[in-house]
């Protein structure tokens, strides 16, 4: 495939028809129209939809669009890194990360990373559902426990493990007895089975209040509504100071949390300076490092 059409192709899709691009580009209008024609020809496709209003990007245009669009601009970034002697990172970086760790570090990483990196112009999305990389433009991914995907590789940078915790005036069940349950959503009856130095064992719960967020459920832990099942990274100080108390590890796989980008050969200045201030944020990628960078 011709680069240089494909460069031409990107930026008359980017300004919405030649004539704009030419004059954004100063390149004569007939030689973009001739470029996009070839591409076209090389790849059998129809990539515009050409009528009296412009253009308009095919379903084939637009997916070419969106993929060619960010390689294109890591090349021009690698080169220019390469021109001058180094790799600064620059541009925009796209995260999508999950709720609970938005809400808990990142801020606080961001800022860090922003001062550190003054030309990177960070955007971070906060939602917990499975993202398309590449059709939503985002340069790295931050999800807990991801499903196998061929066309993502990354690392799991943290890991942290659920409790269960109750306020100390909150009698701990025996026999049997349904214990009083602050759970995210709506929640159910079902038991939660813990590990505790004596063994296994089943706690029967009795949803009192159904929350949104797992914030809101510690906090209605420990005003004292009843018990709930949290990663320790978020109770680590109540558990120190005696505002909580550990009833027992969830026998349950432990929480994981991965950096994820797409499988290019190129990997921009951009996500590796991230991943980096992940990895200096996070060096042994533990529960208590989780917590003291939230706790600040």
């Amino acid at each position: 495939m011709d680069l240089l059409a494909l460069a031409d192709f990107t930026l008359v899709a980017r300004h919405g028809g030649f004539g704009k691009a030419a004059r954004a580009a100063g390149r004569p209008k007939a030689t973009l129209s001739r470029r996009v024609s070839e591409l076209e020809a090389s790849l059998s496709l129809r990539l515009f939809e050409r009528g009296g209003r412009g253009l308009k990007l095919t379903q084939e245009g637009r997916a070419l669009f969106e993929r060619a669009g960010s390689l294109l601009t890591e090349l021009e970034e690698t080169a220019a890194a390469i021109a001058s002697g180094g790799e600064r990172p620059r541009g925009r970086l796209r995260i999508s990360a999950p709720l609970l760790f938005s809400q808990t570090v990142m801020g606080t990483l961001a800022a860090s990373f922003a001062l550190k990196y003054p030309e990177v112009r960070l955007e971070v999305t906060t939602e917990d559902r499975t993202v398309d990389m590449v059709e939503e433009g985002f340069d790295l991914v931050i999800r807990v426990n991801p499903d196998p995907d061929e066309r993502l590789v990354g690392r799991a940078f943290l890991r942290d493990r659920l409790v269960v915790v109750a306020s100390p005036d909150l009698a701990r069940p025996t026999g049997g007895t349904a214990v009083p349950a602050v759970v995210r959503g709506s929640g159910d009856r079902a038991a939660w089975r813990i590990r505790t130095p004596t063994g296994h064992a089943a706690i029967a719960v009795e949803p009192v209040l159904g929350l949104a967020s797992l914030i809101m459920v510690r906090d209605a832990v420990r005003a004292g509504v009843g018990a709930g099942c949290l990663p320790v990274s978020l109770v680590g100080r109540d558990l120190r100071e005696g505002t909580l108390v550990h009833w027992g590890d969830v026998d349950a796989p432990e929480i994981a949390l991965w950096t994820l980008y797409p499988t290019r050969r190129l990997l921009s200045p951009r996500v590796s300076a991230f991943l980096d201030h992940l990895k200096r944020a996070f060096p042994n990628g533990t529960p208590d490092e989780l917590a003291s960078y939230a706790e600040g």
